[in-house]
């Protein structure tokens, strides 16, 4: 018998017809040691399984059992991590973690306490910041704090509720490495909910997958070599096809565009803020070089002088080309997209967009941000409005309906249009920003880390969703990313940014990979690894700070 156990457990809430069915019949074994990955989308339940197994819910039927005993309330015996941090603000970081020592080992005199806080405080790295309180800290080193009380209570299984989801994939990369690293030295029995394949392939002994209707999923049994670099593995034959098994699982599971289409688009021409002599002047939209920087600089001024975040960022864009830019948190990579947007000054060099100045916003660049920023109180159906009134003033009233039901159609919220914002999920919300950024019909879409908020799995849906629409349209687009696989599903080429402050272009790697693309179809593709190799591995060149590194003259042209 596991050092836990469900047997034939069942979770719902609400009675008789408005009850809400969470788990199915969960019958499951954890054995002592073992690290076992649950892995799922959003509302499949993995939140409520953790909250039984840590004992604060009780099974509506079945039952859980922690070395042959009923579960029947939280103990310290299994130490929970949850997504998010909840730390005393007033109290430096040892003073979080004694509070765990304090509880669980009254005894112990107060030096022995403090011996023990300064271990476990170790233990994540987080001794230089021992005497600092959770404002004073990233959102990576509060997680850490997280881990770190957790452990000090010495607990036989540690239950973590997707503890990296809020963070930076740099971030959250590392301190997965450390997790895999603290179960190795302590051998404690670990429970991981995830969303995150990799995440899942990186720490697991054994993966399973949650289902949709709240029932267990196919198991994996994950035999890689320990310690597991993410680099080495992307070489790896065994990785390869686990990774694609996994995800192949996942997308049958539940991954589909859900896109109805009865609408076809009415054939009328936007009216972008730039002079009518422009505007006459143009005779169709250039093909080469139809966005181009050139000799980009972004400076700011601080008390100790000025300070160069962007420096020489050269880029020559076609028309109709998708770019992928990718590099770690603090690079630039939203600043150049907002100045391409013209909500962020040039200090120096040009933006032209098919032939003119890029000059302050207009709706002819629209931008989807990380969030989408709609009005709460108007529908979906009338956020997108907005702008399509705006933008197509000389179109009859049913014609600018037509257009704003056709792309909310594409991104499949047919039967949510007239919804409030503030009724949907993030994942819909976002639908409908991406909407409203291809109703506008731009010359030029901005996407700052569009799926960023989201979980791994409403994020694939999403990809296919963008990609599909833009098929359709074929507009020119620049997607600012941290996902490799996102930045290599997407983009004809990728562009990777140095470290800033200065940085800089480092390295273009042009995507030839059949469109149109599915995420099953290039895990099965013989290049796409080797193009994720080459963008994994200049991340990882720049993971420690690294300065940049100007390319040797011809280098961007030879790419």
């Amino acid at each position: 018998m596991g050092i836990l156990t469900f047997e034939n457990v069942s979770q719902s809430f609400g009675t008789g017809t408005h009850a809400s069915h969470v788990l199915r019949d969960i019958s499951l074994e954890v054995a002592d040691g073992e690290f076992l990955v649950l892995l799922g989308f959003s509302g499949t339940g993995k939140t409520t399984l953790i909250n039984l197994m840590a004992g604060l819910e009780k099974p509506t039927s079945g039952r859980v059992t922690f070395k042959g005993d009923p579960v029947t309330g939280p103990g310290p015996e299994r130490g929970v991590i949850f997504q998010r941090y909840s730390l005393m603000p007033w109290l430096t970081v040892s003073g979080n973690v004694g509070l765990a020592v304090d509880t669980v080992f009254p005894e112990l005199s107060r030096d022995q306490k403090a011996q023990k806080v300064a271990h476990y405080v170790d233990m994540v790295g987080l001794t230089h910041a021992a005497g600092r309180r959770p404002a004073e800290l990233s959102g990576g080193m509060r997680q850490r704090v997280n881990v770190a009380r957790a452990l000090a209570m010495n607990p036989e299984m540690l239950l973590l509720d997707e503890p990296l989801s809020a963070l930076d994939a740099l971030t959250r990369a590392n301190l997965a490495d450390e997790i895999e690293h603290i179960w190795q030295s302590e051998r404690k029995t670990c429970v991981l909910i995830t969303n995150d394949v990799d995440e899942a392939i990186i720490l697991a002994d054994r993966i399973i997958a949650l289902n949709p209707d709240g029932t267990l999923g196919k198991e994996f049994r994950v035999a890689l070599p320990r310690p597991r670099d993410r680099t080495k593995m992307n070489t790896d034959p065994a990785f390869k096809r686990l990774r694609a098994d996994v995800t192949g699982y996942l997308v049958d599971m539940g991954i589909e565009a859900r896109i109805e289409s009865t609408r076809t688009l009415p054939d009328v021409t936007p009216i972008h803020g730039v002079p009518a002599a422009v505007k006459d002047a143009q005779k169709g939209m250039i093909d080469d070089r139809f966005l181009d920087f050139s000799q980009l600089h972004k400076v700011y001024a601080t008390p100790r002088g000025p300070l160069t975040v962007v420096e020489d960022f050269d880029l020559k864009i076609d028309r109709g080309e998708f770019i992928s830019l990718i590099g770690h948190s603090g690079c630039g990579k939203s600043t150049v997209l907002t100045m391409a947007a013209g909500l962020n000054g040039i200090s120096k060099g040009a933006i032209r967009l098919d032939g003119f100045h890029v000059q302050g916003a207009d709706p002819e660049r629209a931008v989807v941000f990380q969030s989408p920023n709609l009005f709460p109180w108007l529908t979906a159906k009338e956020n997108v409005a907005i702008g399509v009134d705006k933008v197509y003033p000389r179109a009859s009233r049913a014609e600018r309906q037509d257009v704003v039901e056709y792309y909310l159609e594409r991104v499949g919220l047919a039967g949510a249009m007239d919804r409030p914002a503030c009724d949907l999920s993030t994942g819909m919300q976002q639908r409908v920003g991406i909407a409203r950024a291809f109703a506008l019909s731009p010359k030029l879409l901005l996407l700052d880390e569009p799926f960023g908020m989201l979980d791994s799995l409403t994020r694939w849906e999403l990809q296919e969703v963008l990609m599909e629409v833009w098929s359709r349209t074929k507009v020119t687009a620049i997607c600012v990313t941290h996902d490799v696989d996102e930045a290599i599903l997407l983009a004809d080429r990728v562009v990777m940014m140095t470290n800033g402050p200065q940085a800089t272009i480092g390295k273009i790697t042009k995507v030839d990979l059949p469109r149109p693309r599915t995420r099953k179809a290039l895990l099965e593709h013989p290049d796409y690894y080797d193009y994720r190799q080459q963008v994994l591995e200049f991340l990882e060149d720049y993971e420690h700070g690294a300065k940049p590194k100007k390319p040797a003259p011809g280098a961007m042209a030879a790419e």
